[in-house]
């Protein structure tokens, strides 16, 4: 357990550390601290900080900076998120408006290319999943004797297509009766039922019409998987290049790859640990490099905040960047752009639901 006078001296070495990148001595605190305090009982207390392991020396210089414990403790126990300016907040919304959005992708993805753009640094989004999402159309239209091309649309407004080859001898009036069927029997259920639908009781209803019905239905379980999936966007990816040591290239190629990989993504995001369904245990969170791979993200931080969009499920936006972050003005920052990003998809689902009120 550290003293106030500690906790306010660990506090002054993060912030100054973050602002300088440099080591911070026990004169350069004088002028900083809220209390007037001599120079050698800054350095007592600077001595009690590094034997608690808050602290450490990274050269012959006589300054200090913050350990990764240091950084946790001052995460925890001392940072205050400052809001954004008045400037800021509306060149949020002004970027926000400028695109035509034509379905939720690109509004998730507007909002990664303005937080990395204000930042500088590596963002992520997620769009909202939500249980509750339908399906609301399903059709086939042929494009040739073996290939069509199916087409599904669901309640959020988006449409999806992918073409499939099918065998030469299956009659197009056989496909048109199962189109009948799924649009029937699943339209207006949650993808989340159809998908346990087409494992039950589905394929008994369409081997009624389909001799061979699994090459079918397996294409139909495949857009629906798809239509599921988690839809992440990345915008600043070059940034991380800006804090790598050049000298590890190994890492370097992992850091450069960390985003062609969904797996990669949800498992750095913490998703699949902490679904997007539950209520989550804090709405913004910061996770220190060494915390998530000590090895190849010991220099960085991850910044990770959920929105919620009501009824049509929960998202998460994203910030990767370097340990010595300014952690208040990006907690603020972070906290300015979910609000907008929210708001936005809620005009969109209303939109497209015919909700004026």
């Amino acid at each position: 357990m550290i003293t106030d006078r500690q906790a306010q001296i660990l506090k002054a070495i993060v912030q100054q550390y973050i602002e300088t990148g440099q080591p911070i001595g026990s004169k350069a605190l004088l002028d900083v601290l809220p209390t007037h305090v001599s120079s050698a009982t800054i350095r007592n207390d600077m001595a009690s900080l590094e034997k608690a392991g808050l602290i450490e020396k990274i050269h012959l210089s006589s300054g200090r900076v913050p350990s990764a414990k240091g950084y946790r403790y001052y995460l925890d126990n001392l940072l205050k998120p400052i809001n954004v300016s008045e400037q800021i907040a509306e060149l949020i919304q002004s970027d926000f408006a400028k695109p035509s959005f034509n379905k939720i992708d690109e509004i998730v993805a507007q909002s990664a290319k303005i937080l990395s753009t204000l930042t500088s640094y590596t963002a992520i989004a997620l769009g909202p999943e939500s249980k509750n999402t339908k399906l609301t159309g399903f059709r086939i239209v042929p494009l040739s004797q073996q290939q069509i091309m199916a087409i599904i649309v669901t309640s959020n407004g988006d449409v999806h297509n992918q073409i499939y080859k099918i065998p030469h001898n299956l009659p197009g009036d056989q496909i048109e009766s199962v189109v009948r069927i799924i649009n029937d029997q699943l339209v207006g259920e949650t993808l989340t039922k159809v998908s346990q639908r087409l494992k039950t009781d589905f394929p008994y209803l369409v081997a009624q019409y389909l001799q061979t019905p699994d090459g079918f239905l397996s294409m139909f379980d495949e857009i629906i998987d798809n239509v599921s999936a988690d839809h992440f966007f990345v915008d600043g990816k070059s940034n991380l290049l800006n804090y790598v040591d050049v000298r590890n290239s190994s890492n370097l190629k992992y850091l450069y790859s960390l985003f062609d990989s969904d797996r990669d993504l949800t498992k750095l995001l913490g998703l699949d640990q902490d679904s997007l369904d539950e209520e989550p245990k804090s709405n913004i969170r910061v996770h220190l490099g060494n915390e998530i791979d000590p090895e190849a993200l010991k220099n960085y931080s991850l910044i990770t905040a959920r929105y919620s969009v009501g009824d049509y499920g929960q998202g998460l936006i994203a910030l990767l960047g370097p340990t010595n972050m300014p952690y208040s003005q990006l907690i603020g920052l972070i906290a300015s752009l979910r609000k907008e990003l929210a708001k936005r998809l809620f005009d969109y689902f209303r939109e497209i639901n015919g909700n004026s009120s």
